[in-house]
């Protein structure tokens, strides 16, 4: 991209297809510098804006702050008509390349600079005594921190929660791992066998600042993350790079120096290292997380490698380290002698011409893969006899040039031959480490690893703070974004790269165009996709990728309803014989030839089994398992349509595609037996494809309700066995706290109804636990006191009812007043559990209800008790007609008188096989888990 003097925007034939798809996205337009002015009664401040406001400099020479803008002529008149207070003269000058605002401050006035808001801003103060006041401190110096510390594989991350945001440095220094904050604190660390892969770490605290060094491996990666007042620094693990990368210049306009913008820096405090005895500096910054990407080193100076803020090395005694703002200047009184650590490059002789570098770091030139006049295996010979050689020299001189080895990277990798090309770059690293922070060197092997499939690689080279911002790299990481599935991050980053599209060779043009077509499509962006096509057809690239774009061109067709072109041109496309291109074009056939009705569900079937074992391991792979599972599911061939969602495995997790592919098995689990879509099945059958695929159970209240019904459905046909083990599962493995106790309950439920009171018992008492809901609590209680009436031991079973009167309660309490000969109190009970069903003689007892009045007719013959039976007697006998057991019904409601008062035990003991209490109990209960799962039987 290539910005005028007025700021307008110039933009190559890709960019200029590009530009109206993302006009929204652009920001409102604003002058390339603005000046703005406010005032409090403490200071005015006044903020430079706009694409050139943002890029001043403020520097401070006595009683002048002086402000360096660019080119672009500023409106001083407010200002210098009316100075803020503290300010006895405003004045501007040119300088080479720009001009300069002076701000000249009265005695005792004072001023601070920093960055915010895209804005530069310096606040003038009229009294130094209420600059020096500043904001109220954050920490209380001889505060107490307490470190907290996480190990994970090989990787210990340490967290530092102080009470406010403080500025931090995180840096490796030798065998050492450094963190400094700019305040003073006691802090707390961890034993060192909280530690992990990490020493045991050593503290100090200074007037203003504390110090926390530990021993580390130098194969460990450094990472450190500041969010609100705590900071979290992570040794060992995957390595990952500062959020943002500290810009390092050299400032040569006074004494030369060397100036790093750095927002939000602190200060610079000078340490001594313990095991070495030398000194060297810290600088800290507020977060967010900010480092120096790579080592740089000049002749007094030396800026390490950080994770956070600066560290900077001397062998000086008069460096001077001064942060203003957040500016960081590194220097000497007479300036510092320069080196830098780009010196291989900026020495190197000139390469030929069609192996001249490129002008951005991640671009590909078409000329780099000219063979010359001796042809590709000659051309390919000399340059590498160049880089070995170059290669032997660096061995004894590690500063020793290295362009004959750019040379040869830049021919490989303009040759397509990513793999060798990352040889030589890795080679070079492995001889000078400091190479890695050199952007054309991070740039092509990221480029080489997105040729041959590396994403993963690649994403990490681009990733780089040495290429933050470069536009080549954008159009990288919009191809990386676009190949797992990022729509809309690969749109933005197109977008950002777009300028420098038309200076990649024709093949990465038509790739990169097919890529921002296929985001375009996905994002419903039609006419984009349709114009970006048509840039790529335009390439003249190899075949392979014209295919690739005719693909995405078919989906545009099945977009915009025409079919019979889509299908037309997928068929072209499968008869290529790469597979990686054929195969998703005959899966665009076999959905398209379904749709219209050209094939039958069971002839795709088994053309989608066959193409499942075509092609594997990417994206394709999981449309192919979807649609195939998506097939099975609508022929109600469940089985087979979980073992192909499933049979995709998670090594392609990351894959475009598979998000949704989890998403299918979960939603066909839940169709299965949520939905009732296994409802046909038999319930042997659904609990066996239930437990091969348990691992499919949705966690919560839906997987609970999985097992409910499936469980519903065993106790229907009495497959009590099975459904306990149903239940039994949730409450070991998956249920905590009233969940847990609630599904027990209906476990120990189970466990009684197939006569194992043991059991039971052991489901009430291992799921016991505080606070339960009283409805919970006394279901519970009913369940417990059955299953000890069942082992006979009534007392306890009573003394566990209390003086609960509920249903299930009186049942029981009836129940074991019964097995004790208890006649007359049993009969009590049960004629009580009939109270009102007398008036309504419309409706049939039940087989529960003709229980209770068989029995409590028996109890009160039993115990002698005319009158009560009798009062039975007169409310029941006209259901007698309509009863189940006609016989024992007309029996037990007979008055004493009519049994001629012989009655006895043995009498009633037919009567007693016909009203089966456990019987009604255990229909009772079936009918409770048709209610819960919303079952009718």
């Amino acid at each position: 991209m290539a910005l005028g003097a007025m700021g307008a925007v110039v933009l190559g034939p890709m960019a200029a297809a590009v530009a109206p798809a993302f006009a929204q996205e652009a920001a409102a337009p604003t002058d390339p510098l603005s000046i703005r002015v406010g005032a409090n009664r403490d200071f005015t401040r006044v903020e430079f804006a706009g694409v050139i406001g943002q890029r001043s400099r403020v520097r401070r020479e006595g009683q002048a702050v002086i402000v360096r803008i660019g080119a672009t002529a500023a409106d001083v008149s407010r200002l210098r008509n009316d100075p803020p207070p503290g300010v006895t003269k405003v004045e501007t000058r040119a300088v080479q390349g720009g001009s300069e605002l002076i701000l000249t401050l009265a005695a005792g006035a004072d001023a601070r600079t920093g960055t915010d808001d895209g804005a530069v801003w310096v606040n003038l103060y009229a009294d130094a005594a209420r600059a020096a006041q500043g904001p109220a401190p954050t920490v209380a110096p001889g505060s107490l921190v307490r470190v907290a510390a996480e190990t994970h594989d090989d990787q210990v991350t340490l967290s530092f929660p102080w009470t406010a945001p403080v500025g931090a440095a995180v840096f490796r220094r030798g065998n050492a791992v450094w963190v400094v904050f700019d305040t003073a604190a006691r802090l707390e660390m961890p034993k060192q066998a909280a530690m992990g892969p990490a020493g045991a770490a050593r503290w100090a605290a200074g007037p203003d600042y504390t110090v926390v060094r530990i021993p580390a491996r130098n194969d460990l990666q450094v990472s450190a993350v500041g969010q609100g007042a705590t900071w979290t620094v992570t040794i060992g693990g995957a390595p990952t790079s500062a959020a943002t990368a500290v810009e390092v210049t050299r400032d040569d306009e006074a004494a030369t120096a060397l100036v790093a913008r750095m927002a939000g820096a602190t200060k610079a405090i000078w340490l001594t290292d313990p095991m070495v005895g030398d000194r060297f500096a810290a600088v800290t910054a507020l977060a967010p997380g900010k480092g120096n990407g790579a080592l740089r080193r000049t002749i007094d100076a030396t800026l390490l490698p950080t994770a956070q803020g600066l560290a900077v090395e001397t062998p000086t005694d008069d460096l001077t380290i001064k942060t203003e703002g957040d500016l960081v200047t590194v220097t000497r009184p007479r300036g510092l002698t320069m080196s830098p650590p780009s010196q291989a490059f900026d020495e190197a002789p000139e390469a030929e011409d069609t192996l001249k570098k490129a002008a951005f770091p991640a671009m590909i030139l078409a000329g780099w893969a000219d063979p010359g006049h001796d042809g590709f295996a000659k051309r390919y010979r000399a340059l590498q006899d160049a880089a070995s050689l170059e290669t032997i020299q660096s061995t004894d001189d590690p500063r020793t040039p290295i362009e004959a080895r750019m040379q040869f990277t830049r021919f490989l990798i303009g040759s397509g031959l990513g793999f060798e090309a990352i040889g030589v770059l890795n080679a070079a690293i492995a001889k000078t480490p400091s190479l890695q922070g050199e952007p054309e060197i991070r740039g092509l092997r990221g480029a080489a690893r997105a040729s041959i499939g590396r994403f993963e690689e690649a994403e990490a080279d681009f990733s780089a703070g040495a290429l933050a911002g470069d536009p080549s790299t954008k159009v990288w990481q919009g191809y990386l974004d676009a190949q797992r599935g990022d729509w809309a991050s690969a749109r933005q980053n197109f977008a950002a790269g777009a300028a420098v599209i038309d200076d990649f060779p024709n093949t990465w043009k038509a790739r990169f165009g097919a890529a921002h077509a296929q985001a375009a499509l996905e994002l419903g962006d039609l006419n984009a996709a349709r114009t970006l096509l048509a840039y790529s057809f335009s390439q003249r690239a190899p075949a392979a990728d014209q295919l690739t774009a005719r693909l995405v061109q078919s989906r545009l067709f099945e977009l915009t309803g025409e079919s019979d072109r889509a299908l037309a041109v997928y068929k072209a496309v499968a008869r290529a014989p790469l597979d990686g291109i054929a195969t998703p074009a005959k899966l665009g056939v076999i959905k398209l030839s379904l749709a219209k009705g050209l094939m039958t569900p069971v002839q795709a079937a088994a053309e989608l089994e066959q193409l499942k074992w075509r092609w594997r391991g990417d994206a394709t792979e999981l449309a192919v398992i979807r649609t195939l599972g998506g097939l099975y599911l609508s022929q109600g061939r469940y089985r087979e349509a979980l073992e192909t969602l499933r049979g995709a495995g998670k090594q392609l997790g990351d894959l475009p595609g598979a998000a949704e592919l989890q998403a299918d098995l979960g939603n066909a689990f839940r169709a299965l037996f949520l939905d009732g879509a296994a409802d046909g099945l038999q319930p042997v059958q659904a609990v066996a494809l239930f437990y091969d695929f348990r691992d499919l159970t949705p966690v919560g209240a839906d997987g609970d309700e999985m097992v409910r019904r499936l469980t519903r459905r065993l106790v229907d046909v009495d497959l009590l066995p099975q459904a306990a083990e149903l239940l039994k599962h949730q409450v070991d493995e998956r249920l905590e706290g009233v969940a847990k106790a609630q599904v027990a309950s209906d476990l120990a439920t189970l466990y009684l109804m197939d006569r194992q009171p043991e059991k039971a018992l052991q489901a009430i008492w291992g799921s016991r636990t505080t606070l339960l809901p009283t409805a919970l609590n006394t279901e519970r209680r009913a369940i417990e006191a059955r299953a000890l009436m069942d082992l006979g031991r009534y007392d306890h079973a009573l003394e566990t009812l209390g003086t609960d009167t509920n249903g299930p309660a009186q049942d029981v309490r009836a129940e074991i007043l019964w097995k004790q000969q208890n006649w007359a109190g049993a009969a009590k009970i049960y004629e009580a559990r009939l109270a009102g069903r007398a008036a309504d003689t419309a409706t049939p007892l039940s087989a529960a209800e003709e229980s209770r009045v068989i029995r409590a007719g028996i109890g009160y013959s039993l115990g002698r008790d005319a009158a009560s039976l009798g009062r039975l007697s007169r409310a029941f006998q006209p259901f007698v007609e309509r009863a189940r057991s006609k016989a024992a019904m007309q029996i037990a409601l007979d008055t004493l008188n009519g049994m001629d008062g012989v009655a006895s035990a043995t009498t009633f003991a037919g009567l007693t096989a016909s009203a089966d209490t456990f019987a009604g109990w255990v229909a009772s209960a079936k009918e409770e888990f048709r209610k819960q799962t919303g079952g009718n039987g």
